[in-house]
């Protein structure tokens, strides 16, 4: 199979590593807009040569777009256009309905399949891609009644070669859900690090007495507002939602202490250790 990746960075460079390692890309094509990420791409040998959108999509069984969705969402229709009917397209974004809606009276609508591989990390470029990064997580593939079915096979099939297991539901509750689990976190964390980085202006000090749980908390802080300002300006309104409901909570804790509530203080910590028996099923 030829592949064509729309964007060599750490989910498209670590999804070219491990389709090579399973012996499922014959031919990788990079295509990206820095010049530097597809150098360090061919060095690295996640991508077999490097080349122009239209070279890319014409010669390659499947295209997949792994750049910022506001990026993706523009571009998805451009690739349509150019695809043939036995082409596969699907993206890896963190938002899907924005995407969907994009195409959703495009006259190749089913040769797409809106896939979101549940992986990441704080890092950014080829430099930083996993080939074993996807083993285990959660592979969404979203209205998948919307993708021809030869098209739908060819990303489950993919999704099997990463070693991810598929979910499988509507773009608008993916954006839901995601909101609650990951954009949430990540706006948390970057407002951990402007309250820590506001009040604590001595950088050794932060630094001396950083704990592992500090540092885990600040970790996605450190993701490029590149890739995140994009998912929260299209997700938007569930976000806010589920950030409502975080001030609340906040305000909850903030009560506790101020009124010396050390009761209910211990209650909000013990209804949130409920999450344990969630996560450590």
């Amino acid at each position: 199979m030829k592949i064509s990746i729309v964007g060599v960075g750490l989910i498209g460079g670590s999804i070219a590593l491990k389709l090579k390692q399973k012996g499922i890309a014959d031919f990788i094509y990079g295509i990206d807009n820095s010049t530097e990420h597809l150098n360090e791409a061919l060095e690295l040998k996640i991508i077999d040569a490097k080349v122009d959108l239209e070279y890319g999509i014409k010669n390659s069984d499947l295209i997949i777009i792994a750049i910022p969705v506001d990026a993706a969402r523009k571009i998805l229709p451009q690739i349509l256009d150019l695809i043939s009917e036995n082409q596969t397209v699907m993206d890896t974004g963190s938002t899907k309905a924005g995407i969907v809606h994009s195409v959703k009276d495009h006259p190749k609508r089913s040769r797409f399949v809106a896939f979101h591989p549940m992986w990441g990390t704080e890092n950014s470029g080829p430099k930083s891609a996993i080939s074993d990064s996807f083993s285990g997580k959660a592979g969404v593939i979203c209205n998948k009644e919307e993708s021809a079915e030869d098209a739908l096979k060819s990303v489950e099939k993919i999704a099997e070669s990463l070693d991810m297991h598929l979910i499988y539901m509507n773009a608008e509750d993916h954006d839901v859900h995601t909101a609650y689990i990951s954009h949430i976190s990540h706006i948390t964390s970057y407002a951990l690090a402007n309250t820590v980085l506001e009040k604590e202006r001595e950088e050794e000090t932060i630094f001396q007495l950083a704990s592992s749980g500090f540092s885990s908390t600040v970790r996605l802080a450190k993701s490029h507002p590149e890739m995140w300002v994009p998912i929260f300006k299209q997700n938007k309104e569930n976000v806010l939602d589920v950030l409502n409901e975080h001030i609340s909570q906040l305000r909850k804790f903030k009560s506790a202490l101020e009124k010396e509530n050390y009761d209910y203080l211990e209650e909000l910590i013990s209804n949130a250790n409920k999450i344990r028996g969630i996560l450590d099923k």
